[in-house]
C-alpha cells in the first residue's frame, strides 16, 4: 500500500508538471496557429481534470473572480430554453461561454504552481519573435514569402495589435520597476523593446480599436505609477504622442482620415464601408435589447436577431447580416438582457480588484483586463477564439500568480519546477 502509494503521488506530480509545460504551449501558440492553440488547450485541460483538487476548485468559486465566470455561463445554458431558434444555433451560441468555465480552473492550478513565469516568459518570447518577423515583412523588400499580408505573419492584424500593446505595457512596467532598482540598462532595454512593439502598431501595421486601447493603457500606467500626477502626465504626454502620430506616421494618418471619411459616409447615406457596418451593428444591437431588456432574446438568438432586422432594408448598411454586434456588452445583452450585461461587467470588475494590488504580475493581469475591457467596446473579443482565450489564460494565469502571493500555505508548499 506504501509504494502504491508513493507511485500514484510520483506520477500525480508528473502531471502536475506536465500541465504547467501545456500552459506554457498554449501561451507559446496562440500569436501563430489556432489549430495548434487548440490542441494544446485541449491536452492541458485533460491532464488538468485528471489532477483536480475538488476543495482547491471550491475555493476558487467562492471568490467573485472565479465564480462570476461560471455564473455567466449558467446564464447562457439556462437562455438556451427561451431562444426562439433551432437548438444547433443555441449550442453554436453557448459555445462561445465555455472558455469562460477554465477561469477558476487555472486560478487553482496557478496558485499551487510556482511555475506561472515560465508561461508569461513564453508568451513574451513568442510575440518577440512576431514582432521581428512582422518587422522583416515590412523592411526587407522581395521575400518569397509575404506573411498573411504586409507586416502581419499570421492569424489577423487586430489580434497581433493586441499582444503588442499588452507586451509593450507589460515591458514598461518591468522598466519602472528597473529603474526604481537602478538597473538602467535593463530599463533602457525593456523601454526599447516597448518602443519597437508600438512603432509596429503605428507605423507598420495596427488595428484602429489598438488605436483606442493605446492611450487608455498609457494613463493607467500613469496612474499606477504616480498616482493623480502621473495620470496628468501621461495624459500631456498622449497628446504630444498623438501629434506625433498623426504627423509622423503615414499610415496612422491615413487609417484615422479614412475612418473619419466612412463614419461620415455613413451618416450622410447608410453607406456599406467598416467604420459604418461597424456602427450599424451596434446600433441594432441595442435596439434588440430595447425589445427583450432583461433576460434577453436567449442564447443563440443574434443570428436570427440581425436576420429579421434585415427584411427589406434595401442595399445599405442596414440590410447587411452579422451573428456580431461588435461590443462584447451588446452581445451578452442581446442574448441574456441586463441580467448577463450586469454579470459581464461584474466579472470584469472582479478581475480589476484581484489585480489592484502591487508588483509586477499584477501589473501584467491589469493590462489584460483593461485591454479586453477597452477593446470589448469596439469587438465581442471574449467571444472570439484568439481574444477570447488571451483573455481567460492571462487572467487565469496570472490571477493564479497573484493569489499564491497573497497565499503563506502554497507559498512555502513544495512544488515541482519545469526545470527540475
Amino acid at each position: 500500500m506504501a509504494v502504491t502509494s508513493v507511485v500514484a503521488g510520483f506520477d500525480r506530480q508528473r502531471l502536475l508538471r506536465l500541465a504547467d509545460w501545456l500552459a506554457v504551449a498554449v501561451a507559446v501558440t496562440l500569436p501563430w496557429s489556432t489549430t495548434a492553440t487548440g490542441i494544446c488547450i485541449a491536452l492541458w485541460l485533460i491532464v488538468t481534470l485528471a489532477t483536480i483538487d475538488i476543495a482547491a476548485l471550491r475555493r476558487e468559486l467562492a471568490a467573485a473572480a472565479g465564480l462570476l465566470p461560471v455564473l455567466l455561463w449558467v446564464l447562457a445554458a439556462v437562455g438556451m430554453l427561451w431562444a426562439d431558434v433551432s437548438w444547433a444555433e443555441r449550442f453554436a451560441g453557448l459555445n462561445k461561454f465555455h472558455r469562460l468555465l477554465l477561469i477558476p480552473l487555472l486560478f487553482m492550478q496557478f496558485r499551487r504552481s510556482g511555475n506561472g513565469i515560465w508561461v508569461l516568459h513564453g508568451f513574451m518570447a513568442s510575440v518577440v519573435a512576431l514582432l521581428v518577423v512582422s518587422w522583416g515583412l515590412a523592411l526587407i523588400p522581395g521575400l518569397p514569402w509575404r506573411g498573411r499580408f504586409v507586416g502581419v505573419p499570421t492569424k489577423d492584424y487586430i489580434f497581433q495589435s493586441a499582444n503588442f500593446l499588452i507586451c509593450a505595457y507589460a515591458l514598461l512596467g518591468c522598466a519602472s520597476e528597473a529603474a526604481r532598482s537602478r538597473l538602467w540598462r535593463w530599463a533602457a532595454g525593456y523601454i526599447a523593446v516597448a518602443v519597437l512593439f508600438l512603432a509596429n502598431i503605428f507605423f507598420v501595421v495596427g488595428s484602429r480599436t489598438a488605436f483606442v486601447v493605446a492611450p487608455v493603457l498609457l494613463l493607467l500606467l500613469g496612474w499606477r505609477e504616480f498616482g493623480w500626477k502621473g495620470l496628468l502626465g501621461t495624459g500631456l504626454l498622449g497628446i504630444i504622442l498623438g501629434v506625433a502620430v498623426w504627423f509622423g506616421s503615414p499610415y496612422a494618418h491615413e487609417r484615422l482620415v479614412i475612418s473619419m471619411q466612412e463614419f461620415q459616409q455613413y451618416r450622410t447615406r447608410d453607406a456599406p464601408n467598416s467604420t459604418g457596418l461597424h456602427i450599424e451593428f451596434m446600433r441594432k444591437g441595442l435596439a434588440f435589447i430595447e425589445t427583450a431588456p432583461i433576460i434577453g432574446h436567449g442564447t443563440g438568438s443574434i443570428p436570427e436577431q440581425f436576420r429579421e432586422a434585415t427584411v427589406g432594408e434595401g442595399e445599405g448598411a442596414s440590410s447587411r447580416l452579422s451573428a456580431n454586434p461588435h461590443n462584447q456588452i451588446l452581445a451578452v445583452g442581446v442574448q441574456l438582457g441586463l441580467v448577463g450585461a450586469v454579470v459581464l461587467v461584474a466579472m470584469w470588475i472582479a478581475h480589476v480588484l484581484l489585480f489592484h494590488g502591487g508588483g509586477l504580475a499584477a501589473w501584467f493581469g491589469l493590462i489584460v483586463v483593461v485591454e479586453n475591457i477597452a477593446s470589448s467596446l469596439l469587438n465581442s473579443h471574449l467571444f472570439d477564439f484568439t481574444s477570447g482565450w488571451l483573455y481567460v489564460f492571462g487572467v487565469g494565469i496570472i490571477g493564479g500568480m497573484v493569489l499564491r502571493e497573497t497565499d503563506p500555505a502554497q507559498t512555502s508548499a513544495a512544488r515541482p519546477v519545469l526545470v527540475s
